[in-house]
């Protein structure tokens, strides 16, 4: 018996093998693109297995496969194809371009498009391709990722504004920020800020929930939008549901948070040395110097370092960023849906200083009829933060950097030092013990449309948008605060602003024949926006735990304002197509704004663009070195209104003389004040080289902006100082080249890289008003915009040490006279840099070997100028008590001495003044982001019900390459705002936060 069951098994594991051979086959064939040509190198495997190969020469395949097996079809620039092998020994198989962005869907305004149909710039942002990315906000999102557009955070604050600039500065006193769209909603970009230092205004927004981010650059892209669109559009698409099965997906990481860079700073020994020494070149007796040096140091023993404060380290501090993230998304054929939350909780690089956000998203889309459809989306934030003063401020953290290190920063029983004597300035730890600074924004965002189905060629649309920003700060300064001698200040303040947009266009589509087709939208809008704001302050309050205006004995002040503006627009679009070779694109839109005087309220903003798909022509249908090929040409004028409500009114308020109530004009108004318009041309190509291995796009464009909206200097005796009008041109012009190529592209292995490069040149073309000075900027004809203005330092005397300056007055032959001189006053100023980069570059990779993934993005800019208002207090030759960088160590002290530091005086000026010695190159090149995550095989993951898990690392802000030696070669002073004519100034401005970051993302 046993016998006999062995021997049946071994026959049946022979018949099992048999049946196994007979089912091998040698299959062969050909693989070619969809023009017939043969595509050699083709990868051929068969999934999971180890067998494969490759097509020859002719595109021909010879491969071992069983019965049921499945071919993976792979080749650089095509899509991967998959086959079951059947009886069937002989394939023939044709390969699909992977057009990638040609055929994705892009947002126009008020429509979608095509990549490849559209005939403008647009610069677009998919969540698939940064999904792997960790990113802290919607602007980081931004950087390094589209040719055109310069992203700079203005400090490291988890508050800090944000500069983005589309294609340069295109105005002087209206805003310079991009008009934001959020699901068909224009949002409300307004600082609120009651310390001038700027709170990014989409900080309530979810980086997670964005599914796309199209910049419309050229000006007959922007123009559908034409009354802001002068700084470019940046339309943000929500994620929404699909038709599936319900998908659940979670997001959650920790950070750690460090400051990307630390100065060098004198110790105490240092100090006191250059001190002595600045005392005894001043003519200051070793008693006087050494009874300052008893002052500071609050009775400690200076001359055996029994203090010695780093107060650099006590404004820096490490901190914890932990962040959740949950979806929900699926739907039917019926309705699909997708809800999102979210928690996120910021720790600062500088101590007191940190946020939390929550978030709330819903959206929901209904097929009312077969083709009718309607749609609800909401979003709703709140922001919390713990706030510190701004970069002007005494009490400001990294001001302190400033106080002398003789100086001990806490009294033995814990409390701030606030002696007047020993501080040189408030210390920050008083505020931060004593004292409460928070803000609170609740942000509503919503959208409902309509989206019917008239015939087969007619749509209307209507949607209904609100966007509400309710800020709330209330900040108490105690006992230990420069306020202390009032008893405590308190102040409270809240500003609600609101907008409501109502829009309305009808879509025309039809096909004439088989080649000609044409689109139409015709539409209107109204949005009005309103604004209500309150302050109330009061002092004296019986103890430092009772912070609320309510404990105040004395309310000192308080008041309230109501404001409201409106536009009303009419815009239309037609586009026409013919054999998806040749296209153009018209488009008008007619806005009136009440911003503006009664005879200038409407403006008209038309655009033109064409395009002409050479690679569809049959002279190059057989290419094979060139795949695609698209030239495009645009012309369009936008415009800028963003100037306050009322700077065309003459505008009165009260005052009061001998205890009498009356009014008086507190502001010149311009009757005729109009639109700022820009003119822009653009010439573009796209192209795509063998099979869409390398992909590209070049742009040249120019933008011409007339009746520049600014604060023209009048006479004072007018009474006043300035008036808003219509002054002036300027110019941006530049190239822009993006170069992608998908290096690897198979099964187990993928890389792609893309490289941007961004050229522009701003220049003032007219100023007919003459120069405007501002600080060390100006604005002059011919030169860039906010350019430094600054005495130009010519190091030092090397037989006194004397501060040198080039006397730069002008020869009788137009050149300059190079001579020097010691008194600045007998110098004079030239322009010398401006703070806007003339070059911007990045790079970013992404590579996946089968489970692992890794991405990075080095970012950079070049020709840009900072001036470091700071150094000359920090870097002032011991003019002042002020804490001193290490570099004043190489001051000059002998005859003879060569160096760039003057000698050291205490109380005199010896190259203070502004002058190019503080203005630095702000070139730089950033590691900005690095990642490397793993996702567990699906196989085993399934079995735990899970569709996805993936864990991952993240850094930001990695490494920063530069010659600046300040903190950041992007960080500026807060408190200049997002406009005017001051820029590129540093005053003890924070750096970025350098973050490594921990997370996984599960999806079931």
């Amino acid at each position: 018996m046993k016998k006999f069951t062995k021997m049946a098994y071994a026959i049946f594991v022979l018949l099992c093998c048999n049946t196994v051979l007979a089912q091998e086959l040698t299959i062969t064939g050909t693989v070619t693109d969809n023009r017939g040509i043969p595509l050699p190198g083709t990868n051929i495997s068969v999934v999971n297995s180890t067998k494969g190969a490759q097509t020859d020469f002719d595109g021909f395949f010879t491969i071992e496969a069983n019965k049921g097996d499945q071919l993976l079809f792979s080749y650089v620039g095509f899509l991967p194809q998959t086959v079951t092998v059947t009886n069937e020994t002989k394939l023939e198989i044709t390969m699909q371009e992977n057009v990638e962005g040609l055929d994705q869907i892009v947002i126009i305004g008020y429509g979608t498009s095509t990549k490849k149909k559209i005939a403008t710039s647009i610069g677009t942002i998919r969540a698939e391709d940064i999904e792997d990315i960790k990113f802290p906000s919607i602007q980081s999102l931004f950087t390094g990722q589209v040719t055109g557009v310069q992203v700079a955070q203005l400090s490291g604050r988890v508050e800090s504004g944000f500069k983005v600039r589309v294609r340069g500065v295109s105005t002087v006193g209206a805003s310079q920020e991009p008009l934001y769209v959020l699901d068909g909603v224009p949002l409300i970009n307004e600082d609120e800020s009651i310390n001038n230092s700027p709170i990014n205004p989409l900080i309530g927004l979810n980086p997670n929930d964005v599914e796309s981010i199209d910049f419309l650059k050229d000006a007959a892209a922007a123009a559908i939008y034409g009354a802001r669109g002068t700084n470019g559009v940046v339309i943000i698409t929500t994620k929404k549901g699909t038709e599936s099965k319900p998908k659940i997906t979670l997001n959650t990481s920790t950070g750690l948070n460090f400051t990307t860079k630390k100065r060098d700073f004198l110790n105490a020994a240092q100090y006191i040395e250059l001190y002595s020494e600045a005392a005894q070149n001043s003519g200051v007796s070793q008693a006087e110097i050494e009874a300052r040096f008893d002052e500071l140091a609050l009775g400690r023993d200076w001359r055996n370092g029994e203090v010695d404060t780093d107060w650099q380290e006590l404004a820096f501090q490490e901190s914890v960023t932990t962040d959740l993230n949950v979806a929900a998304s699926g739907g039917t054929d019926k309705a699909q849906y997708y809800m999102s939350t979210s928690y996120n909780k910021t720790g600062g690089i500088i101590l007191g200083n940190g946020l939390d956000r929550y978030t709330l998203r819903g959206k929901t889309d209904v097929n009312i009829t077969e083709k009718s459809k309607a749609g609800f989306n909401i979003n709703l934030s709140k922001v919390t933060i713990d706030r510190i003063s701004n970069d002007n401020s005494f009490i400001s953290p990294l001001q302190s950097v400033a106080q002398s290190p003789l100086t001990p920063a806490l009294l033995e029983d814990g409390t701030a030092n606030v002696d007047g004597n020993s501080t040189l300035y408030q210390n920050f730890l008083g505020q931060e013990q004593t004292g409460r600074f928070v803000t609170d924004i609740w942000r509503t965002t919503a959208n409902i449309y309509g989206d019917f189905y008239i015939n087969d060629h007619l749509n209307y649309v209507s949607e209904a948008g609100y966007d509400s920003n309710r800020q709330s700060a209330e900040r108490f300064s105690g006992s230990l605060t420069e306020f202390a001698s009032v008893g405590g200040f308190g102040t409270v303040s809240t500003a609600n602003t609101e907008r409501y947009i109502l829009t309305n266009y009808l879509k025309y589509n039809t096909t004439i024949g088989s080649q000609f087709d044409i689109s139409a939208t015709l539409g209107g809008s109204f949005e009005e926006t309103t604004r209500a704001s309150q302050f109330t302050t009061g002092q004296q309050f019986p103890s430092d735990d009772l912070q609320t205006l309510d404990n105040a004995v004395i309310i000192t002040n308080g008041g309230s304002n109501k404001t409201k503006y409106n536009f009303l627009s009419y815009f239309a679009r037609s586009r026409f197509d013919y054999a998806n070779k040749y296209a153009m694109t018209l488009s008008i839109r007619r806005d009136g704004s009440s911003r503006f005087g009664s005879n200038s309220q409407f403006g008209w903003f038309p655009a033109a663009s064409a395009a002409w798909t050479v690679s569809n022509e049959s002279f190059l249908s057989n290419s094979q070195f060139l795949s695609s090929l698209k030239l495009r040409a645009s012309w369009g004028i936008t415009g800028n209104a963003e100037i306050g409500n009322f700077a065309s009114q003459n505008l009165y308020g009260l005052t009061s003389y001998d205890r009498r109530i009356g009014v008086s004009p507190i502001q010149l108004g311009d009757p005729e004040l109009k639109w700022e318009k820009t003119t822009q041309y653009d010439f573009g190509v796209d192209f795509g080289l063998f099979n869409n291995v390398v992909t590209g796009e070049i742009d040249y464009y120019n933008k011409t902006t007339n009746d520049l909206l600014f604060n023209q200097p009048v006479p004072g005796t007018s009474g006043f100082t300035s008036i808003v009008r219509n002054v002036g041109e300027m110019e941006n012009k530049g190239i822009e080249v993006r170069l992608s190529t998908n290096i690897i592209s198979n099964s187990d292995f993928n890389w792609n890289l893309t490289g941007l490069f961004t050229r522009n040149v701003n220049t003032l073309t007219n100023l007919p008003s003459g120069d405007i000075i501002d600080g060390v900027n100006i604005l002059r004809e011919g030169e860039s915009l906010s350019s430094f203005y600054l005495y130009e330092y010519a190091g030092v005397d090397s037989d006194n040490g004397d501060a040198l300056y080039y006397i730069n007055s002008v020869n009788a032959d137009g050149s300059l006279n190079r001579d020097t001189t010691n008194d600045v006053s007998q110098a004079n100023r030239i322009v010398v840099g401006n703070p806007f980069p003339e070059f911007q570059v990045s790079l970013n990779s992404s590579m996946k070997f089968n489970n692992f993934d890794f991405a990075f993005i080095l970012q950079g800019e070049y020709g840009a100028s900072i001036f470091d208002q700071a150094g000359k207090f920090t870097s002032g030759n011991a003019q002042f008590f002020d804490n001193q960088t290490v570099d004043q160590l190489n001051r000059w002290q002998n005859p003879g001495d060569i160096t760039d530091v003057p000698q050291a005086r205490l109380n005199e000026e010896n190259g203070q003044a502004d002058s190019t010695r503080y203005l630095q190159n702000a070139d730089f090149i950033r590691l900005r982001n690095v990642t490397l995550g793993y996702t567990i095989d699906p196989t085993f993951s399934s079995k735990f019900y899970l569709d996805k898990v993936r864990f991952y690392f993240s850094g930001l802000n990695l490494l920063t390459l530069t010659d600046y030696d300040g903190y950041d070669p992007q960080s500026t002073a807060d408190f200049n705002g997002n406009s005017g004519v001051r820029s590129g100034v540093s005053f003890y401005s924070a750096p970025p936060a350098k973050s490594y970051t921990f997370g996984v993302n599960v999806e079931f």
